[in-house]
């Protein structure tokens, strides 16, 4: 199957998920307001680096195994047992972690511990979360597209519901707890799906740690745990910076670009992650590869452009559409937002790349790199560009990370492309 027919299956499935965050999005803005959103992105960092440390961040790792040893089902058995008792291990003991410490971490990460409850409903869900995410990761790996997309349709909706019931009914703290237990109901859905698939029991999820399978995971996990804490980290310290500077308004205005970029941004990032990974994992001609990455490049590049100018000319009727008039300051922050996505995107194939060879130090060092540095260019540039300079470190963070990624890459193509040439001579 190629990127174009993935991206066309997912077109629906991506259509759906607008619609719905356009609703959420909206409800949002009404009902908790820019500071509000402040908070939510605090949350929303918090349950990605917990979800990734309680299934001890395996997922990448299967979604790759999978596609790569898809002539060895029996090798492909033996790594979803072993990272499936790693996620049920290490789901439950971070859950219940995070229930008994549930009022200091709302203090520390939601700045307010009437919002432990929040944390202990997470708790709960964290091991259903965990395994949703497995699941998702294994079919993803066996191309099971139809049956993703189905999910993803569902997952959308229930999730617009649930978070928009829970909002209106209880204002934050509903929006928090239904964005803790929203995808540990998904995963009801995902299972039964998977349930009547005949390559898959629920036997293969529960086992022996295999040796082999562990090694094979453990390259995956570090570049996984590296990702889920540089990424969110960074952004928990770049909020607390936008918040100190220029109150919890300034950071809602900051989160809400977010958003909006994630937004349109899943016309690329949903194709990609369902299929470029996998892609790039099974090939084994190097020639082959490298037509896989320009055809990656010829397509996404141009699409992302496209929807960054478009977000950028409509982006006041965006604003009173997606939120309220309060967050009409924002309109000043999109111009730098914008080009940031697009080389964000231009990173990112580069950045799959690394993830499908197995590069892990790479990888890690690049991750580590660029999320101190994003930091460090917002707290260099705010002061002189105001809140602007946020989306202007953004923006020059992700050229940089294009840089560095694209020397790196070069220097790997060229031994590969000398290794197949002594293999060819016998050398």
């Amino acid at each position: 199957m190629t990127l174009v027919k993935t991206g066309f299956l997912n077109a629906i499935a991506v259509a759906i998920r607008i619609l719905s965050s356009i609703v959420l999005n909206k409800i949002l803005a009404i009902y908790v307001g820019p500071s509000g959103y402040a908070i939510i992105g605090q949350f929303q960092n918090l349950v990605t680096m917990l979800t990734t440390f309680a299934n001890g961040a395996t997922n990448t790792g299967v979604t790759k195994g999978t596609a790569e040893h898809f002539d060895d089902p029996d090798r492909q058995v033996r790594l979803w047992r072993t990272a499936g008792t790693i996620t049920i291990v290490g789901s439950t003991v971070a859950g219940l972690a995070l229930a008994l410490f549930s009022r200091p971490l709302a203090k520390a990460f939601l700045n307010d511990e009437t919002l432990a409850a929040v944390l202990i409903w997470l708790g709960v869900s964290l091991v259903f979360i965990a395994l949703n995410g497995l699941l998702l990761a294994i079919l993803n790996g066996k191309k099971a597209i139809k049956l993703f997309v189905v999910i993803t349709i569902a997952g959308s909706l229930i999730g617009l519901a649930m978070t928009g019931a829970l909002t209106v009914a209880f204002g934050l703290e509903g929006a928090l707890i239904a964005l803790s237990v929203n995808q540990a109901i998904i995963f009801l859905v995902t299972a039964v799906a998977c349930l009547r698939q005949p390559w898959f029991r629920p036997s293969m999820l529960v086992g022996a740690i295999d040796r082999e399978a562990l090694r094979e995971l453990l390259k995956f996990t570090a570049m996984a745990l590296t990702s889920a804490i540089m990424v969110p980290l960074s952004q928990l310290f770049i909020r607390d910076h936008l918040i100190h500077d220029f109150g919890l308004a300034g950071a809602g205005y900051w989160d809400a670009l977010t958003r909006i970029s994630a937004l349109y941004l899943m016309i690329v990032t949903v194709p990609l992650s369902i299929y470029y990974l996998p892609r790039l994992a099974e090939i084994r001609d190097m020639g082959e590869f490298k037509r896989e990455i320009l055809s990656g490049y010829k397509l996404i590049v141009p699409v992302t452009i496209l929807g960054a100018v478009a977000i950028f000319v409509l982006r006041d009727f965006i604003i009173l559409f997606l939120f309220t008039p309060d967050f009409a300051p924002m309109s000043d922050l999109f111009a730098w937002q914008v080009v940031g996505d697009v080389l964000k995107i231009s990173g990112w194939l580069l950045g799959y790349i690394l993830i499908a060879r197995g590069m892990m130090k790479p990888f890690i060092a690049t991750e580590i790199i660029f999320g101190f540095s994003w930091y460090g260019l917002v707290r260099l540039l705010t002061p002189h560009y105001g809140l602007e300079g946020a989306q202007i470190a953004y923006a020059i963070n992700y050229l940089l990370y294009i840089v560095m990624l694209s020397l790196i890459l070069r220097a790997y193509l060229k031994r590969q492309a000398e290794h197949e040439n002594n293999a060819f001579r016998g050398v």
